[in-house]
């Protein structure tokens, strides 16, 4: 149900326009400029508050919103919505949100937090390892031409997979990639407050070396920042054990496509598994779709459950009403 609120006669045009916002539904946008959010309607409509909720071409007057659940919001626009209470990112990362140069500095940006997109994410790159070190690929090409072969079996114990960034995803996936047996190194800016039983850590810029001379497979869950932008190029590719296998799942501005696609022609990468893009859809004219070396996903690794994102967007949006503090809240210092 929406606020509502009881004014006396002599109540003051201050509280007659607070009562007026109380009765009003709260206003929440769905923006993107590179996706259609209309998939989360169905989520927001579920809620029991009452919600004027707004997406596409077409936002009505800016002045009504109070919400914006975004993913690359066009540059501008939040700057252009006087009543914006909250910026909620529709994923875990802000990035695309901080991006904006007129991104409204005294709003709330929060990030979104799901359980099950941990687990997703763990799910995806156990896939793409495994996929990739048992040669699944090959199989599946063998299976076409009906031809019984079996590769050598390395025992996943021997088949080091490296994480760099070891936040909320990464630890889940190297959870997940220990519990089935392989080997696994996180690499993190600073010595974890809690470490994961099982996993070697190898701290900043000093230790990054060591780090990747050992991965058999690299998979990037870094956030996005001034210092991770292009951590997947030329100078990490050339540190690499030779041949390693490359999962990028954090952001397409994480990789230097050129760059990749000169490791893997020179040897220093044996294979890419690619999530995210720089540009998004990935051209139909990119050289990634065609590399015989190269998986290339549609941004699908792991989603925020919309039903989730609701939920959360609608507590914070109340919260932050009532001058409390709300959860996931994001420190632009440093960018998540």
């Amino acid at each position: 149900m929406s606020e509502t609120a009881t004014l006396s006669p002599s109540g003051t045009g201050v509280d007659r326009r607070r009562a007026r916002s109380a009765r009003k539904a709260p206003c929440i946008a769905l923006i993107s400029g590179s996706s259609d959010m209309s998939f989360l309607v169905p989520a927001f409509r579920r809620l029991p508050q009452a919600l004027d909720l707004r997406w596409g071409s077409d936002l009505g007057s800016l002045s009504d919103i109070e919400a914006v659940v975004c993913w690359r919001p066009p540059n501008g626009l939040l700057g252009q919505l006087p009543n914006l209470r909250l910026i909620q990112s529709s994923g875990a990362g802000v990035d695309h949100i901080l991006a904006d140069p007129d991104l409204p500095a005294d709003v709330p940006l929060c990030r979104a937090i799901d359980p099950a997109m941990a687990a997703g994410m763990a799910a995806y790159v156990s896939w793409a390892v495994v996929h990739h070190q048992r040669k699944m690929k090959d199989y599946l090409g063998l299976g076409i031409v009906h031809a019984w072969k079996e590769f050598p079996f390395v025992a996943p114990q021997r088949h080091v997979v490296g994480i760099a960034g070891m936040g909320e995803l990464g630890r889940a996936t190297a959870h997940a990639l220990s519990t089935i047996g392989y080997t696994v190194r996180g690499w993190v800016r600073r010595p974890p407050a809690f470490p994961l039983e099982g996993v070697t850590y190898f701290c900043g810029d000093g230790e990054l070396r060591p780090f990747l001379r050992q991965c058999d497979t690299l998979v990037c869950l870094l956030p996005l920042t001034h210092e991770t932008h292009g951590f997947l190029g030329g100078d990490v590719f050339s540190k690499l054990k030779a041949g390693a296998h490359v999962i990028n799942v954090g952001r397409g501005e994480h990789l230097n496509e050129h760059d990749l696609l000169e490791a893997l022609a020179n040897g220093s990468v044996g294979a890419a598994t690619l999530d995210t893009f720089l540009n998004e859809p990935l051209a139909p004219s990119s050289a990634l779709w065609s590399h015989p070396r190269i998986c290339v996903t549609p941004h699908i690794a792991s989603r925020c459950d919309p039903i989730t994102l609701a939920g959360q967007t609608v507590e914070r949006l109340f919260a932050i009403r009532k001058s409390q503090p709300a959860e996931g809240l994001v420190d632009r210092a440093f960018g998540y």
